[in-house]
């Protein structure tokens, strides 16, 4: 059982890809999340739902201390309101690295007085990227209010008003991202999960973790693979599984 902050170091350094010589051209992604027995990961409506243990949940927080940014979809960011720092680290044993807020946020939805530009702006953490619909860049409104509040919009071109993920991942290595943390909510996993798959042999997640919460949430908890057809799901192999308190937390890879 991994519970101290050396072992789950440790375990995390087994299993966390190391950057290469940027052949890829993208940042190396962990996808990463926590869930139910029953697969849900976010209460009715989305509401969130704090299913990690201790022990997960600090192995959450160490992760995220070796990764250049944590990406979120603007639903997490709304519902959620995180604050995607490594606050739950002893303060001694905290690293001085804070990786990169990103939001994925094609609509400009963010609120100017979340914690995480509130953080920025009191010096607790990193500046907020907004990553946002390319056409909307150029916007007098949504766009100043978000910087005004310390944001950094970022424009990417969609298709249909989608942001794809590969065009996502380009211009975040474009922006000297390396490696990114990518966790939650729905939406986004599914949308990681079949684009792995639509690209394939080319996949775009490197690790594949999840904490598994011994608890039952029922059909009011929301899912991450309920909408991917059968060609979407990609191929995993087993990479380690570990007992972090009352979680389990499996580690895999795409095929």
């Amino acid at each position: 059982m991994l519970v101290s902050g050396q072992s789950i170091t440790e375990f995390l350094s087994s299993v966390l890809p190391v950057p290469g010589n940027g052949r890829l051209e993208r940042p190396l992604v962990t996808l990463t999340f926590a869930q139910s027995l029953d697969g849900k990961i976010a209460g009715k409506e989305g509401k969130q739902l704090i299913l990690s243990g201790r022990e997960s949940m600090l192995m959450t927080h160490w992760m995220r201390t070796k990764h250049d940014a944590i990406l979120v979809g603007i639903g997490t960011a709304l519902n959620d309101d995180p604050q995607l720092n490594s606050r739950h680290i002893p303060e001694d044993e905290r690293p001085s690295h804070l990786p990169r807020p990103v939001i994925l946020d094609a609509n400009l939805r963010l609120r100017p007085d979340c914690k995480l530009l509130k953080n920025y702006r009191e010096g607790k953490g990193r500046r907020p990227w907004v990553i946002c619909d390319a056409n909307l860049a150029s916007d007098d409104g949504r766009k100043s209010t978000l910087e005004d509040a310390g944001a950094r919009v970022i424009g990417v071109p969609s298709v249909d008003g989608f942001i794809m993920i590969p065009n996502l991942l380009k211009v975040l290595y474009n922006f000297g991202i390396k490696t990114l943390m990518v966790e939650g909510g729905a939406t986004i996993i599914g949308s990681f999960l079949a684009e792995s798959a639509r690209t394939k042999p080319n996949i775009i997640i490197d690790t594949l973790i999840i904490t598994i919460a011994p608890t039952l949430i029922g059909d009011d908890g929301v899912g991450y693979g309920g909408t991917l057809l059968a060609p979407q799901i990609p191929s995993l192999k087993h990479i380690q599984t570990e007992v972090m308190g009352r979680d389990v937390v499996v580690v895999s890879a795409l095929e």
